[in-house]
């Protein structure tokens, strides 16, 4: 399990719009990492365009945001423009990096145990080392917590 001092496992996924993004192409910047169940869920939606909307913000405390899933980019593309989301979205078809970064968990829902995304965020410094780490995360609040989280890195 991943703690806060810890070297943020390495990764390169396909993003949404085509290409890739690698953690080591983001050195020197503080990145957000925020790991979601599933593109166009009530919950997923709500939090995939809270940091949509606070993106710029991010990006004046210096940070880069990706929201991550198991979704394929070709769903990714389908629930950005839907939404009209800006946030760039990761698709980890394989859950490697889910399960690099400890969320792929069991889940119980209704007495039905399944694997899925726990939804968590991680802020990994400019050392490339995760600064914080939000688990079982409530949507409502969150993405204004980690903003403050990472202005005061």
């Amino acid at each position: 399990m991943l703690e806060p001092s810890d070297l943020a496992p390495a990764f390169t996924l396909p993003r949404d719009g085509g290409g890739e993004i690698s953690l080591s192409d983001l050195k020197g910047q503080v990145v957000v990492l925020f790991f979601y169940p599933r593109d166009d869920t009530p919950g997923c939606t709500k939090e995939s365009i809270g940091f949509s909307e606070h993106l710029q913000a991010f990006a004046e405390a210096g940070a880069a945001v990706f929201g991550v899933s198991r979704d394929t980019v070709a769903k990714h593309d389908k629930f950005v423009a839907k939404h009209g989301l800006t946030v760039p979205l990761l698709s980890d078809a394989e859950s490697t990096m889910c399960e690099d970064y400890g969320v792929w968990v069991e889940k119980n829902m209704y007495g039905r145990k399944s694997m899925g995304i726990e939804r968590s965020t991680f802020v990994i410094d400019r050392d490339g080392k995760i600064a914080r780490i939000w688990r079982k995360v409530k949507v409502p609040g969150h993405v204004e917590e980690v903003l403050e989280a990472v202005k005061a890195l």
